[in-house]
């Protein structure tokens, strides 16, 4: 029974073989089309998956953005003629230069204070961490507005400036006011500052690389200093770098508070002209217009950073914007071309 078993279905097997081969050569011959009129009398067709839902998203937000174009550039209220009068004046462009000195100073002073304030943290020696503590403390705890009227008026409380022997004769005098010009009290101010924020910053970058890197670096008798300069600091710019970035712009943003010294920078000299000729918004959007101009830049110049620091990292660095947009213009031209081909053998 079991031979005849076997016989009856290796004649079975056989005969189905046979009697379908010829079907299942006509479809790899006359490809999927054919295939599937056998079936079903007409060629299959592939339906993409359907997301109504984002269509309806994506026309909402095509027609709230549509709409505020369409307000920019109606409304006379928005004044675009004084706005492209002063967009490029004279005055905006003085005082954008004091803003990025502002930023300038207030970044190298903040940053380079930080450094060393994260370093006494990170120290062995309790008293050096405790007054990096309580300086991160009480100076992250300060509003800047206050910060920066505290130097702006340190005359009233010391007159003088002195530099001799601690608790004995001064060798040098010099008047306070003399020294402490608003523009050198806005500078100590936003540095003193952002060097609170810095000091966590550069800390947690820091603590960020791992400690066998130093026992690696220490063991093979490299010296400490160079041990910082080629090892721990090229791996802790990786953390430090995106949020050392957002209180850098953070802190050219800042410096609009400045205002309340009577400095000339964007902010101050944009309220100064409005209040002459009332165009309010025109000024302001100079202003904001500016400030969007230069975070751009600063964001760019982020990338860039960060993408250096990326080589030790990985094996291959992330694309540049203009990099993707090449790839992106080959993508479409060789998936076009390979439409063109397709219609191409699909024509008798």
């Amino acid at each position: 029974m079991s031979g005849y078993g076997d016989d009856m279905t290796a004649d079975t097997t056989l005969d189905f073989v046979d009697r379908n081969q010829p079907a299942v050569e006509e479809g790899l011959t006359a490809g999927p089309a054919a295939a599937g009129s056998t079936h079903h009398g007409a060629a299959l067709r592939v339906v993409p998956l359907r997301h109504p839902s984002r269509w309806v998203a994506s026309a909402v937000i095509v027609v709230l953005l549509a709409m505020f174009v369409h307000g920019l550039v109606t409304n006379p209220q928005w004044d675009w003629d004084i706005f492209f009068q002063y967009f490029t004046a004279d005055s905006i462009l003085k005082a954008l230069r004091t803003t990025l000195w502002l930023t300038l100073w207030g970044t190298v002073i903040g940053f380079s204070l930080g450094t060393v304030l994260a370093a006494m943290r990170l120290s062995k020696s309790p008293l050096l961490q405790a007054v990096s503590w309580t300086y991160t403390w009480l100076f992250r705890s300060i509003p800047l507005i206050v910060n920066l009227l505290f130097w702006y008026n340190l005359a009233y409380l010391y007159k003088t400036v002195s530099f001799g022997i601690p608790f004995g004769p001064s060798l040098r005098e010099w008047n306070t006011l003399d020294l402490l010009s608003p523009m050198a009290a806005a500078i100590i101010g936003l540095a003193v500052h952002q060097s609170a924020y810095s000091a966590e910053v550069m800390r947690s970058g820091l603590l960020a690389v791992d400690h066998g890197q130093r026992e690696a670096a220490a063991a093979l008798g490299i010296p400490r200093g160079r041990q910082s300069r080629r090892i721990v600091l090229p791996q802790a710019m990786r953390t430090i770098l995106p949020t050392g970035a957002n209180e850098v712009i953070n802190l050219f943003k800042s410096t609009s508070v400045v205002y309340v010294m009577a400095i000339g920078e964007l902010f101050y000299q944009v309220r100064v002209i409005y209040n002459r000729n009332g165009a309010v918004w025109a000024l302001l959007m100079v202003a904001t217009v500016w400030y969007l101009v230069l975070t751009t830049v600063l964001s760019i110049i982020q990338y860039y950073v960060e993408r250096h620091f990326a080589r030790g990292n990985s094996r291959q660095l992330p694309p540049t914007p203009l990099q993707r947009l090449r790839r992106s213009i080959a993508s479409i031209a060789a998936r076009a071309k390979a439409d063109d081909a397709r219609v191409q053998e699909a024509r008798p």
